[in-house]
């Protein structure tokens, strides 16, 4: 049986089998497989083109924030606490913050902040977390305080804090 191995007109032979076969295993397998995963990933891209114009079409604000994002400026939480609440229709006697110094751990930069808003509305509240949370993507909402306000259906006193990672 080791004889057929050295015999030079077993590779004569093998070697153009093989070359032939190859082209009819590409044409009968990889070609489909090929062909099925590019169609999978075709409808996957107008799967995805549909969920963004969905998107799109709830919260056209999002593109104020895309043009934000493209400034690159250090962030400021007077500045976020502010736009973001002003875009949500939060008055400025209704909110405040305070925020931490700059604390390096580890090697990274992170910097805390609490913000309190005044009567607000459970919608307006998860419309200023997830906005703000949407805009600054370092930005962590670490821990949340709902009080309910005496006698008022929809009023809320929300306690936020924040911890920014540069």
């Amino acid at each position: 049986m080791k004889d057929i191995y050295r015999n030079p007109i077993f590779y004569y032979i093998l070697v153009p089998v093989v070359i032939a076969l190859w082209p009819i295993l590409v044409w009968a397998l990889y070609l489909p497989r090929a062909q099925e995963g590019f169609e999978k990933e075709h409808a996957g891209y107008y799967e995805a083109e549909r969920v963004m114009m969905d998107i799109l079409a709830l919260d056209p604000d999002r593109l104020e924030f895309a043009d934000a994002n493209n400034a690159a400026a250090e962030f400021d939480y007077a500045k976020a606490v502010q736009a973001v609440a002003s875009l949500c229709s939060i008055k400025p006697d209704n909110y405040k913050f305070n925020s931490g110094m700059v604390m390096t751990s580890a090697g990274r930069k992170s910097q805390s902040a609490k913000v309190s808003l005044k009567s607000v509305g459970v919608k307006t509240f998860a419309r200023f977390l997830s906005t703000i949370q949407l805009r600054w993507a370092d930005l962590q909402c670490t821990k949340v305080k709902l009080t309910k306000k005496k006698g008022l259906p929809d009023a809320w006193d929300v306690d936020l804090d924040f911890k920014y990672y540069y």
